[in-house]
């Protein structure tokens, strides 16, 4: 029975992502007007663009249709199967459909030209050959050029997909520029799971949720201090003046320090022990800002200010890593 333990397949694997490396690397080398008419063509769209394609090729346009409509241009994908059989009528006159076919000469794909143009949608092609079928038929034609499959059979696609895929990345990144299209507006359509909580949770939101503000005076006990901290649970507190605005921070680290130096502290007064400059963020400050905040401060816990930098909580480097930050 073969083995990869007896087998060494690391030249293989080598081999396998130099050529398709390569091949990437070799179409940068040919872009031209060309992709530059293709976004001007999909930026003018005024409906959605229609990812189609056959097989493999069908696999990468789900891929790039998934990446563009992530990223600001409305887009679907069409089997074109299906749309023999009745979702051409997803199809408007007002999209531009992207055909992928590595040949140009896939009979599935060249079967939904007709009706693509009777119903006035715009197309462009992404072929080996520009003088094929479907290159000539389109109204632009962008080609990966002549490319070397990594399968040892020359048959199976690998790297006429992967170079497919890379183009279909850089059309869809390129259109994001474009559009300006910013962290804003990616939270927009994702608003779930841990990309969502990164873009979209407010620090005020976090705070909100665990509801816990411990506060005290300067003329408070430490031993008062201490025992708030411990209800709590943020081994800190916030030190306010009589106006309740921020003047520094008291940590159970502050204690513990004075307390090595002297044992007689807990009936002293926060005073003698409190941070007057501690590191702050304000409540409208994305979540993963506060981490960022926090692991490059190498502190535990932030105060977290309204903008009359009136302490409204304190958020703990803990909360942000259970909400999976």
């Amino acid at each position: 029975m073969l083995s990869v333990k007896t087998v060494d397949f690391t030249e293989v694997v080598k081999d396998v992502l130099e050529k398709e490396a390569n091949a990437i690397l070799a179409l940068t080398n040919t872009i031209g007007d060309s992709i530059n008419e293709a976004l001007d063509m999909l930026l003018n769209c005024e409906g959605r663009v229609v990812i189609t394609g056959m097989g493999k090729s069908g696999i990468i346009g789900r891929k790039i249709n998934a990446t563009m409509a992530s990223t600001g241009t409305p887009s679907l994908f069409l089997h074109p199967s299906e749309g023999l059989h009745g979702d051409l009528g997803m199809v408007t006159r007002h999209d531009v459909v992207i055909a992928i076919s590595n040949s140009g000469e896939t009979e599935e794909v060249l079967s939904l030209i007709p009706s693509i143009k009777k119903i006035g949608a715009k197309m462009i092609a992404i072929v080996k050959n520009t003088e094929s079928t479907l290159g000539m038929k389109s109204d632009l034609a962008l080609s990966i050029g002549k490319v070397d499959e990594a399968c040892p059979l020359g048959l199976a696609p690998t790297t006429s997909t992967t170079v497919t895929l890379a183009l279909g990345d850089a059309l869809a990144v390129a259109l994001l520029k474009a559009r300006k299209f910013g962290p804003s507006d990616f939270a927009l359509f994702h608003p779930s799971g841990s990309l969502g909580r990164r873009l979209l949770m407010t620090v005020k939101d976090v705070v909100f949720a665990s509801s816990k503000n411990p506060l005290v005076t300067p003329t408070t006990s430490i031993q008062d201090a201490l025992f708030l901290m411990t209800a709590q649970g943020l081994g800190a507190t916030s030190v306010v003046d009589d106006t309740n605005r921020l003047m520094g921070i008291l940590t159970d680290g502050d204690i513990r320090r004075a307390i090595t130096a002297s044992q007689d502290i807990l009936n002293s007064s926060v005073f003698d022990l409190y941070n007057p400059n501690p590191v702050v963020i304000e409540e409208n400050a994305l979540a993963a800002e506060a981490l960022k905040i926090l692991e490059e401060e190498k502190v535990n816990v932030l105060p977290v200010v309204d903008e009359f930098n009136t302490p409204i909580g304190m958020v703990h480097i803990q909360d942000l890593v259970n909400l999976g930050l």
